[in-house]
């Protein structure tokens, strides 16, 4: 199969839904797959930030789509259809880190709001995947989870935030031991610090809050080597499989006391 196989608009190697494709992470990924010849699809609430991330290119469908509302969701997996025919990859990747409080402190409006978007919209899409990748010829396909390295260890006054990625881990082990017979694979990334929006409103770049109540300046890394990543394990045969991937900035205080 040709690197550049779809690049000039012809046939698409294979076929990828992003969610949350108009800015940060999303956005990075989906023109790392536009690049390596994919048809994509490109949800987000934003339609004006979706066309921004397709900048033209030939091979992006840009669909408006709020993953909460089941409606949507169902509605994006038949335009991905009715557009390239099938689905190979997902990357289930919209998200919110809400509001900064601890477990008291969280109301529970801001709560179910967080969880609607990170865990039920995860479920809905993956859902939705799971049942195109069922009926498509020749059937299967990979779905990609974007999980956090909160799915292991929280930052302070993020409980609604790290709470729905630890369920993310729940989600993505269920999705391939219940996809097996169908040959549809799930993994998980969990990316910490890369050089996104929701870095900045973290103070990351100029002061994070630490367990012990300091502030310190994080290290980051390039966007685009996490989707770079990303790629990397779309692009697996369907024989592997990785389910954990962790990548972070080097020597952020993430393992051991910081």
């Amino acid at each position: 199969m040709a690197e550049n196989q779809g690049h000039d608009g012809g046939a698409p190697r294979r076929i990828a839904v992003v969610t949350g494709a108009g800015s940060g992470i999303g956005r990075a990924v989906s023109r790392e797959f536009l690049q390596a010849g994919y048809g994509v699809v490109l949800a987000g609430r934003r339609e004006a930030e979706l066309v921004e991330t397709a900048g033209g290119a030939p091979l992006a469908l840009a669909v408006r789509t709020d993953v909460t509302r089941p409606e949507d969701v169902e509605h994006l997996f038949r335009a991905a259809v009715e557009r390239f025919g099938r689905v190979d990859v997902l990357f289930n990747n919209a998200g919110t880190f809400g509001p900064a409080a601890s477990v008291d402190e969280i109301s529970p409006e801001d709560w179910n709001a967080v969880l609607a978007v990170n865990l039920t919209g995860a479920m809905l899409c993956a859902g939705a995947a799971v049942r195109t990748m069922k009926a498509q010829q020749p059937g299967g396909g990979r779905i990609i989870n974007n999980g956090s390295i909160s799915a292991h260890s929280p930052r302070p006054k993020s409980v609604a935030y790290t709470v729905s990625k630890h369920a993310i881990s729940g989600l993505t082990k269920s999705i391939e031991l219940d996809g097996r017979a169908f040959g549809v694979s799930c993994g998980q990334i969990d990316i910490g610090n890369t050089t996104t929006d929701i870095m900045a409103t973290l103070d990351v770049a100029t002061g994070a809050l630490q367990a012990d109540g300091r502030r310190l300046v994080e290290p980051t890394f390039p966007v685009a080597e996490a989707a770079r990543t990303v790629l990397m394990m779309a692009e697996l045969p369907a024989s592997a499989n990785i389910g954990s991937l962790v990548i972070t900035a080097a020597g952020m205080p993430f393992i051991g006391r910081g």
